[in-house]
């Protein structure tokens, strides 16, 4: 690789939660906004969404008969509340559409305050992300938020995340290393740590289509529901170990033979050393913003090294990281934020660097 894995081409270090990026400075990120008693973020995260659909549900069911039948609406999947607004029955496409319409002008209402915000001025477009995203309402509220906050005299453009959310969160982290880290390699390692699930994937690069990473793919991943488990912090870590070790395992039979550095996607505030500064309250098992613990220096001492080379290991927010992997479609504006919709409402800011990333 040329130099040691934790510097840079000009002798400066690599450190995690990083503001200057190979592509982008990343403005801010994190951001807690308050809302009375509570967060701004807790109007616009998929539990928020919930609530309003229950409350359409109990309101309904005041006149008549539930549309949407028996089930609980905690208990209703993404793919069952889609088919509801989908189908046949137009009675239970309507009362999903009420849902839709209340949470888009909560979401349009959130993304309003942001936009007051000192690190997202001038924002040409935001991304929305998250697991909301990927179904047809979170799609649907999306550009119901947009129509609003037009209609209110803003020019903001809203845009689906491209890739989907879950191999969004793997494939952001390539966009955390420098060219010439991946330079000669055909994939690396990609982990997202959320608040309900572990995924860890081989994110092929094809550097050769794309040397923006444009053409970068999930090749193969691993999910693991730990919210279903609920282990310790110390076991969390072994299972994620686990799942790496597979992944590198599939990924030389295949001939791929990753490059020896591990992105890592984890919620929160990232210290420059890796540990946890605030927000790793949903992680599972333990307290993972403790002084006594450092994921990055955790996987490394369990990986030591990947191939020949020795690993390196660089962390930083799920937000951040999510939003990383817009990058390639983003080069028609300056000034662009993500907001992503899941257990809680991640959210963070870039503005892109004029110079191509292949100067690095």
């Amino acid at each position: 690789m040329g130099r040691s894995a934790n510097e840079k081409s000009n002798g400066a270090p690599l450190i995690h939660g990083a503001d200057d990026l190979p592509s982008v400075t990343v403005d801010g990120y994190n951001i807690g906004l308050r809302a009375g008693d509570g967060f701004l973020g807790d109007k616009a995260n998929k539990f928020a969404f919930q609530e309003k659909l229950d409350a359409w549900r109990k309101r309904v069911r005041k006149g008549g008969e539930d549309p949407l039948g028996k089930t609980p609406t905690g208990d209703l999947s993404k793919k069952q509340i889609d088919a509801f607004l989908r189908g046949d029955d137009k009675e239970a496409a309507a009362l999903v559409m009420g849902a839709v319409d209340e949470f888009a002008g909560e979401l349009a209402g959130v993304l309003d305050k942001f936009l007051e915000q000192k690190s997202w001025k001038d924002t040409e477009r935001v991304v929305i992300g998250g697991g909301f995203r990927g179904s047809a309402v979170g799609e649907l509220t999306i550009a119901r938020a947009m129509v609003l906050l037009k209609a209110e005299g803003l020019k903001i453009e809203l845009a689906p995340i491209v890739h989907h959310p879950d191999d969004a969160g793997l494939i952001g982290a390539a966009h955390l290393m420098p060219a010439w880290m991946l330079k000669g390699h055909k994939a690396m390692l990609a982990i997202d740590i959320g608040g309900t699930n572990v995924r860890v994937g081989i994110v092929e690069l094809h550097l050769k289509e794309g040397t923006d990473l444009s053409k970068a793919r999930v090749w193969k991943s691993d999910i693991w529901r730990h919210a279903d488990d609920k282990p310790k912090r110390s076991a969390t870590i072994e299972r994620l170990v686990t799942m790496i070790e597979k992944l590198i395992a599939k990924a030389d039979k295949a001939g791929l033979a990753p490059a020896p550095v591990i992105g890592v996607a984890c919620p929160g505030a990232i210290n420059a050393d890796g540990s946890i500064l605030r927000g790793g309250q949903n992680l599972p098992g333990g307290n993972w913003e403790s002084e006594h613990f450092n994921l990055p220096v955790a996987l490394k001492k369990a990986i030591p090294q990947i191939g020949d080379a020795e690993t390196f290991v660089i962390m930083h927010n799920d937000a951040v990281v999510q939003g990383l992997s817009q990058i390639p479609f983003m080069q028609d504006v300056s000034g662009w934020g993500i907001l992503t919709i899941g257990t809680g409402l991640g959210n963070a800011h870039f503005s892109n660097k004029p110079a191509n990333r292949n100067a690095d």
